[in-house]
């Protein structure tokens, strides 16, 4: 029942004001008002939405991708002032996974948080994934976590209420299986979906593992396969094989705790997990750290199937450039490597494997045991060569090869929604939109029989937006192809929108021309004529 006294009294109060109470960027009344007839300012709810959910179509970048990348990070934690307490053994300064604190009789508290987006769609898997991913940064200083905080953040009534409980659902469970209680949390109305833990776990005062006591000669060893964020933006634009994306879920949500009980056991020299920072970043920060140089070999890396396609399809995500920006100075990748093996090395992961240097001579036993107890994806990837400057040196063997790129129809499609449920705008920003829909759904319906015309011309746009979408070929491949074929049929307002888009989409102008000279040499002189007249309109 709607309480219309206290409507008035809020709406006038916001209506004096010229500002929405709720969000001072709106107006009163708000589009969801004259909409739907509710104020969310007088406390009226929205109905919950119902439908399937795809977490990862609703954010911009997916799991640590969303991370701040670490030049910024190192640039702005310059000028804090120095926590000067002697019972902190590692603090901010050591750039480490977590937070040491002596606690005075031979244990240390270790304590860490982290929050990201969605690396997964469903929202059980995605809070399993949070919670993996938190509790890491423990393990990975060798600790045992004890208990953990949750932090959301979840866009209230825009999607399933039921998603939130879910979240937390994957999130407890995962924690209860890490051994952590979680004793309670903070939650905030957040237009993107994020999801953490801040966690605290204990551990032996000697038996501290840090990124800074890699040692000359050590072998290096990662404990999961790389390329989880390359899956995923593979599956933001509908591109994903599904086998990939099993393989990247499975991983994420798998716990890092056998892998540091055995690096304790084994008595590594330093370890890191690999995350937002990259495989790159993360090795370069720890070789930094420990004052030597690092030898890496590109094909015994561990990759998720469907990786080396995805890079050879040019199919990389944002976060591997802002990776390069942070570290590249000190990244030497031989010449004979393409350039897209090595941008796999830069990819961004979630609840990614530890990094780990271990003494040679242990270094095969060690294995041996991760592969014994279920860590099947650990391998030797490289060593530590000598004493130096932080340089990550990546060679190749010459076992591995970048396939060539084959266009297809992506293994897996985004799942249907019902019109009135959707979740997302249907159209992303880099959508193609059909260049005669306009004109088509603007146009007047025949006065006889105007709604069979109507209906006919609503199908006919719905067609052309389909024709137009992404399957198998590229948007840079569509756009050239649009301008050819605009040329060809000497469709004006066609090859105005495409020559437009075109060059928004940095074309040169000698592709837009060879483009256009596809379609002439098909349409004869009249097509080239008409080409010169419109090709800077």
């Amino acid at each position: 029942m709607i309480n219309m006294e206290r409507r008035k009294r809020v709406m006038q109060r916001s209506i004096r004001l010229g500002h929405c109470i709720c969000d001072p960027k709106k107006p009163c009344p708000c589009d969801i008002f004259k909409e739907k007839d509710i104020c969310l300012c007088a406390g009226e709810r929205l109905e919950s939405p119902t439908g399937p959910i795809e977490l990862t179509k609703l954010v911009e970048k997916a799991g640590c991708a969303s991370k701040i990348d670490q030049a910024f990070l190192k640039q702005v934690l310059k000028g804090l002032p120095a926590v000067n307490d002697p019972r902190v053994l590692v603090g901010i300064p050591a750039g480490d996974d977590a937070g040491v604190y002596d606690m005075g009789d031979g244990r240390a508290l270790v304590q860490t948080v982290d929050v990201f987006t969605p690396s997964v769609d469903d929202p059980y898997m995605f809070g399993q994934v949070a919670a993996a991913n938190s509790v890491s940064d423990i393990y990975a200083m060798g600790g045992t976590p004890m208990t953990a905080v949750s932090v959301l953040g979840f866009p209230v009534r825009k999607i399933p209420d039921r998603a939130m409980n879910e979240i937390l659902s994957g999130g407890i469970d995962k924690m209860n299986e890490a051994g952590a209680a979680i004793i309670g949390g903070h939650s905030i109305n957040d237009s993107e979906i994020k999801a953490g833990f801040a966690v605290t776990g204990i551990i032996d005062k000697d038996k501290i593992v840090t990124n800074a006591n890699a040692q000359k000669g050590d072998v290096l060893v990662l404990t999961k396969p790389l390329g989880t964020g390359i899956v995923a933006f593979a599956s933001q634009i509908g591109r994903a094989d599904s086998e990939s994306v099993k393989a990247s879920a499975q991983s994420m949500i798998t716990l890092n705790k056998t892998a540091s009980q055995l690096m304790v056991k084994f008595g590594a020299h330093a370890c890191t997990d690999v995350t937002g920072f990259s495989l790159c970043g993360h090795l370069s920060e720890m070789a930094l750290s420990s004052g030597v140089d690092v030898d890496v070999i590109w094909d015994k890396i561990p990759l998720f199937p469907g990786v080396l396609e995805c890079a050879a399809a040019g199919i990389l995500p944002g976060a591997i450039e802002r990776n390069k920006e942070s570290c590249s100075e000190r990244i030497v990748p031989v010449e004979s490597l393409p350039q897209e093996m090595v941008d796999i090395c830069y990819d961004a992961q979630t609840s990614g494997g530890l990094l780990i240097a271990i003494a040679q001579k242990d270094a095969d036993d060690f294995l041996k045991a991760l592969h014994d107890e279920g860590v099947s994806a650990a391998a030797i990837i490289g060593k530590v060569s000598a004493k130096g400057s932080g340089l990550v040196h990546i060679t190749t063997d010459g076992s591995r090869k970048i396939p060539s790129p084959k266009p297809g129809k992506p293994a897996t499609e985004p799942a249907p929604t019902e019109p009135q449920q959707q979740l997302a705008p249907a159209q992303s920003e880099t959508e193609e939109v059909p260049c005669c829909a306009d004109a088509v759904s603007s146009a007047s319906p025949a006065k006889a029989g105007g709604s069979d015309i109507a209906k006919i011309k609503a199908k006919f746009t719905d067609f052309l937006g389909s024709a137009s979408a992404l399957h198998g070929l590229d948007a840079y491949t569509q756009q050239a192809m649009a301008i050819a074929l605009s040329v060809a049929l000497r469709c004006e307002p066609c090859l105005k929108m495409h020559l437009k888009k075109a060059k928004e989409k940095g074309f040169t102008q000698d592709e837009i021309d060879e483009a256009a000279w596809m379609g002439i040499s098909f349409g004869g002189s009249p097509t080239m004529v008409f080409y010169e007249q419109l090709k800077n309109s």
